[in-house]
């Protein structure tokens, strides 16, 4: 039954049909029966969260504090490694791995101040692209959330 003035409940969900039937489309993908696109990009929102840091933090890279800054870094970049494999981009998976190495704040890598603020830059260039470029087929969503 549908609600009172409103549209029904859920329907923000299915996406609004437009003239043209591959209009939503990203060139390249194939879509499901719903018009969705056939992946997905889960790597998109921690990556874009990992360059924000970098860049916010690269002025605080000779400070105390900045050891925060390495194990957020550290965490998103295995956090997108994951989606990367699952991905099978295997550059990304070289790409963050190397990342989370040279920012583990448990072993620290001895970089001079001047070398680590550009590092910071390039390697939030990295992860945007890296956020970018991993798309996850939806067939393995959907088979890890059928999985009890």
């Amino acid at each position: 039954m549908p609600r009172k003035g409103r549209p029904p409940a859920g329907s923000s969900l299915q996406g609004v049909p437009s003239g043209r039937p591959d209009a939503r489309r990203p060139a390249g993908a194939t879509a499901g029966t719903d018009g969705t696109p056939s992946f997905t990009r889960p790597a998109l929102a921690p990556s874009l969260l990992a360059a924000v840091v970098l860049v916010a933090f690269v002025a605080i890279v000779d400070s105390s504090a900045f050891v925060f800054v390495r194990w957020g870094v550290t965490v998103l970049a295995l956090i997108v490694l994951v989606f990367a494999v699952r991905g099978r981009a295997w550059w990304a998976v070289a790409l963050t791995a190397a990342i989370a190495v040279c920012w583990n704040p448990v072993v620290v890598v001895p970089i001079p101040g001047q070398v680590w603020a550009a590092l910071q830059l390039v390697a939030a260039a990295a992860f945007i692209l890296v956020g970018i470029s991993v798309k996850v087929p939806r067939e393995a969503d959907a088979g890890r959330a059928s999985r009890p």
